[in-house]
């Protein structure tokens, strides 16, 4: 047999699209972490946000405290759902859809951070919901 005509078989052990699950949690983990060093820095008042920046809800430091929040939920359900568990992910798929908000919301404080944000969440959120199967999970 030629190597055009070998045909790899896939490992049955794991179900298909497992590694975008694990490719999710680990992204949901850095949007973990990118969330909780955007929220200290907002609750500090870093002069790296827009002077004089008007929000819809609150100020600069009522954003930071959410977002700070936001992102420790975040790492604890990308550890979670590591772990493969379903609830884990399930949490995750709402704390990211919380995140969204929270990041529209904090919008004028540093507009190319939040939309990079919203950009990233939408990723992690589709590979949860596509590829976040039992099957997926368990193996």
């Amino acid at each position: 047999m030629t190597s055009a005509t070998v045909r790899h078989a896939r490992d049955a052990s794991r179900g298909e699209g497992y590694g975008m699950v694990v490719f999710a949690a680990v992204l949901l983990g850095v949007l973990g972490i990118f969330n909780i060093i955007d929220g200290i820095a907002a609750i500090a008042r870093s002069h790296i946000f827009v002077a004089n920046a008007h929000y819809v809800i609150g100020d600069l430091r009522a954003w930071g405290w959410v977002a700070l929040i936001l992102g420790v939920a975040q790492a604890l359900a990308s550890i979670g759902v590591l772990a493969g568990n379903q609830v884990a992910r399930w949490f995750g798929v709402a704390v990211i859809g919380l995140n969204l908000i929270n990041q529209m919301l904090f919008l004028p404080g540093y507009p190319f951070w939040s939309l990079m944000i919203i950009a990233v969440d939408v990723v992690a959120l589709w590979g949860l919901c596509a590829y976040g199967s039992r099957d997926n999970l368990a193996s």
